[in-house]
């Protein structure tokens, strides 16, 4: 219904601008300060990062009520990898905010996003241009897997100081003499993580495949 895409278009609009105004703000404080800019980016940038991933879980929403034609499992693997890695493992521990690895996360997540939303907020009006759809369904394939292992390496780099500090481990007291080394979830989780990606991988070639055939494409132009 017009109200249903119009709700939509606003909320691709709001993410667009919340993502625009990240993926500007670290090009340009880059500019500036060059290497220096990389250690606090999570502390310039963090809470509108947090507040426009947060926001991204009515998506999962819009699939459920049908108002939105995307497939759930794909968005709702690639959205619960954002929010563990972004809250549970980078929010969690400091000395991991200051690590170079959240930058080129930051970075990669942007620039998907930017695209992403642009793509969709001119679909929800019927325009359709050529490059941008060839951008947006052929730039995920090469950037997703690279931000997957961005997300790898951030893990990897938060072991020690879940270990060190007992984040989230528990330890159930007796006579129950049972234990959760959230470490060893982290790693189990990596393992999640990687078949996940084959999975999201298969399913971006077929959109790709689905939306860029030629027949397709003339549809949309006309």
């Amino acid at each position: 219904s017009f109200t249903m895409n119009t709700y939509l278009f606003l909320y691709d609009l709001m993410q667009f601008c919340g993502h625009s105004w990240i993926f500007t703000n670290m090009i340009i404080r880059f500019m500036s300060f060059g290497k220096d800019s990389l250690a606090d980016t999570f502390y310039s940038i963090g809470l509108v990062m947090r507040l426009c991933q947060l926001l991204s879980i009515l998506e999962i929403l819009h699939i459920l009520i049908g108002i939105d034609k995307s497939r759930l499992f794909p968005r709702f693997l690639q959205i619960t990898e954002r929010i563990i890695v972004l809250f549970v493992v980078i929010n969690s521990q400091e000395e991991v905010q200051g690590k170079y690895i959240v930058c080129v996360l930051f970075f990669l997540w942007n620039l998907l996003d930017v695209v992403r939303y642009t793509y969709n907020m001119l679909s929800r009006t019927g325009i359709y241009y050529p490059p941008l759809t060839w951008l947006h369904f052929s730039l995920c394939i090469l950037l997703y897997p690279l931000s997957v292992l961005a997300k790898a390496f951030a893990i990897c780099v938060s072991l020690p100081y879940f270990e060190s500090f007992g984040t989230y481990s528990i330890k159930l007291p007796f006579p129950f003499a049972f234990s959760i080394h959230f470490p060893y979830v982290l790693k189990t989780y990596l393992l999640v993580l990687f078949i996940g990606m084959c999975f999201i991988i298969q399913n971006l070639f077929s959109e790709r495949k689905a939306h860029l055939g030629t027949g397709n494409i003339k549809k949309k132009r006309s």
